[in-house]
């Protein structure tokens, strides 16, 4: 049995839909499916062998690298084009507006990333910030409750975030384009072990998709339950998460992905969320999307 790990963000929600759907099973693999409320829970579930598998964006999958974790992404859920925010209270219009104030994110994810992007593009860094670490729900209530000026979340909690009068996004994931792609992020162990199933997972990821084509009004129903918003927010999320199809994994891991890691560890390192730049051998496996049939 793998252990699959997975959050309420667009990209990761189909595999709720594989497993009521039985999907897994018809690729031949045995998936116990697990459900974070808390991503930070996730990234430290596979970081210390307690899961096989997860789904991570690739900084956050760096850092742990970074920390001595083996995983290794083997597969592209999406790139982030819009749902990844750092929202602001009435009278912060732009980047720069933050200075001295008070920003929440979950601290050394994917946000947080986000953040010191948009700080170092206005010329600021977290110095400049009063930076308040909490996990991303939590953050977001913080946010609605006027307890800082600005919060750095993910959908669906920037639907919660948005809740606070006069509150705006004054920069997006969309703002970086490529900055923050969504994987199948595997324990080296289990491509160790069995890479059959590895090669399972991939293939359920795609059959996932031609039956959420296929069946849009359920799968909406399904994905929009799990992550606990109404199907209308879930359909909003759509420009902000681009699901990327078989020949845009092929296509990214020959080009993109290799560039962007080194880019990404560079600056990790730079900006001190990790020590030292992580190790980039064995970080990414093309063969099990090389090997999916069209």
């Amino acid at each position: 049995k793998i252990a699959l790990g997975f959050r309420a963000w667009p990209g990761w929600l189909p595999w709720q839909v594989a497993a009521e759907q039985g999907l897994f099973a018809e690729n031949g693999v045995d998936v116990e499916l697990k459900y974070f409320d808390s991503y930070t829970d996730s990234l430290n579930a596979l970081a210390t062998g307690q899961i096989d598998a997860n789904g991570q964006t690739l900084n956050d999958t760096l850092a742990s690298v970074a920390g001595g974790a083996e995983q290794t992404v083997v597969l592209v859920n999406d790139n982030s084009t819009g749902n990844d925010q750092i929202i602001a209270a009435p009278g912060i219009d732009t980047v720069a507006d933050l200075k001295g104030k008070r920003v929440a994110a979950e601290q050394g994810t994917v946000d947080h990333y986000l953040l010191l992007l948009a700080l170092r593009q206005a010329g600021l860094t977290e110095a400049d910030v009063t930076f308040v670490p909490m996990p991303t729900d939590a953050a977001a209530a913080a946010f609605v409750a006027g307890q800082v000026d600005a919060v750095g979340v993910f959908a669906p909690f920037t639907t919660t975030a948005l809740r606070r009068p006069g509150s705006k996004a004054i920069v997006t994931s969309a703002d970086f384009p490529g900055a923050i792609p969504d994987h199948l992020v595997v324990a080296r162990d289990l491509l160790r072990r069995d890479p059959q199933a590895v090669q399972g997972l991939v293939n359920t990821w795609f059959d996932t998709l031609e039956w959420i084509a296929a069946n849009r009004p359920r799968a909406l129903e399904i994905m929009a339950k799990r992550a606990g918003v109404s199907v209308a927010d879930y359909t909003a999320y759509d420009k902000g998460t681009t699901i990327f199809t078989l020949e845009q994994n092929r296509e990214a891991f020959a080009t993109e992905l290799p560039d962007r890691a080194r880019q990404i560890a560079e600056f990790l390192a730079v900006s001190g969320l990790v020590d030292t730049a992580p190790p980039l051998d064995g970080l990414l496996e093309p063969k099990f999307v090389t090997a999916v049939r069209p």
